[in-house]
């Protein structure tokens, strides 16, 4: 098995999760709209669409193991909560959770806190499964959870691709400019309570 192996698998997956049709006999299915209905959730809100980067972005601060598992604990805690969240589960006062889970990541890039591995981990975790029920519960009625789901975590992960990224480029930049955009989006954070 060469070395490549693996990361072709990889590609060929998250292919098949962007492009499911490819796999279709028939053009006439809904997988296709499920998946692009999933993959666009996440850009119809500013609470979700800001906690992803900023995990992202936070990851980017982080040293070791953590730049990679913050964003994987958030993605799989974000699949608990869509499963959760189709099967009927909510909460009360979600929406203004999801604003402070905005807040709390700003804050926690503006002061560039380091935890252990585990803290963090729970963190992301339940924040995700917060962010997750809520678009569990968003889910299109005519939707098929499955392709939802795929193309839900697939924007999930790349839009914590996209914070790690300019986090990494912000920090090359200025050591102070993560931290900024920290701040900035634990205002907007402020701001989302306030709405």
């Amino acid at each position: 098995m060469s070395a490549l192996a693996p990361s072709r698998g990889l590609a060929a997956g998250v292919a098949t999760l962007a492009f499911p049709g490819l796999l279709l006999a028939h053009t006439n299915s809904t997988l296709v709209y499920d998946c692009a209905a999933g993959l666009a959730h996440p850009l119809h809100g500013w609470d979700h669409l800001l906690a992803l980067l900023a995990v992202g972005l936070w990851a980017a601060q982080q040293q070791g193991a953590a730049r990679g598992w913050l964003p994987a604990a958030f993605v799989g805690g974000t699949a608990v909560g869509v499963a959760l969240g189709a099967a009927g589960g909510a909460l009360p006062g979600l929406e203004p959770a999801l604003g402070t889970s905005v807040l709390v990541l700003g804050v926690l890039i503006a002061f560039a806190v380091r935890p252990t591995l585990a803290p963090g981990l729970g963190l992301v975790a339940l924040v995700a499964v917060g962010h997750g029920l809520a678009h569990g519960a968003e889910a299109p009625a005519a939707s098929g959870l499955t392709g939802y789901a795929a193309g839900l975590l697939l924007a999930t992960a790349a839009l914590h691709a996209a914070g790690y990224i300019a986090g990494l480029a912000a920090a090359r930049r200025s050591a102070l400019l993560p931290r900024a955009l920290g701040a900035a989006c634990a205002v907007a954070g402020c701001g989302l309570l306030l709405t």
